[in-house]
């Protein structure tokens, strides 16, 4: 399923199955599944998690201050484990946001997995 389409039906899962297709084979990618535990849905490089898909958002790891822009900017919140207190370097992206999963999927994996490629 193509990403626009799986946007505009707000298939959150088909979503992320498409993420997770074009990130498979990738230097140092686990894919979902992979592993078991904790985070064993999500996307990992280096045995650290780059992206998940959590109540139907995408979360992902990020850089500080781009999770405050991307709050701003109204396309996500910081992400809560749960645990009563936002993450500082985890976004949780608004099912609705415009922003283009793979594209901050792809700076999460290289934010974590500290790639500049």
């Amino acid at each position: 399923m193509a990403q626009e389409d799986a946007r505009a039906t707000g298939d959150a899962d088909g979503r992320f199955d498409d993420l997770v297709a074009e990130f498979i084979g990738r230097d140092g990618v686990v894919p979902p599944g992979a592993s078991a535990g904790f985070g064993n849905g999500s996307l990992r490089v280096d045995r650290r998690i780059f992206a998940m898909l959590v109540r139907g958002r995408l979360v992902v790891k990020l850089p500080a201050a781009r999770v405050s822009e991307l709050v701003d900017a109204g396309d996500g919140i910081r992400f809560d484990a749960n645990k009563g207190t936002p993450m500082k370097e985890w976004l949780a992206l608004d099912p609705t946001s415009g922003v283009d999963w793979t594209r901050l999927a792809e700076e999460a994996y290289r934010f974590v997995g500290r790639r500049s490629e």
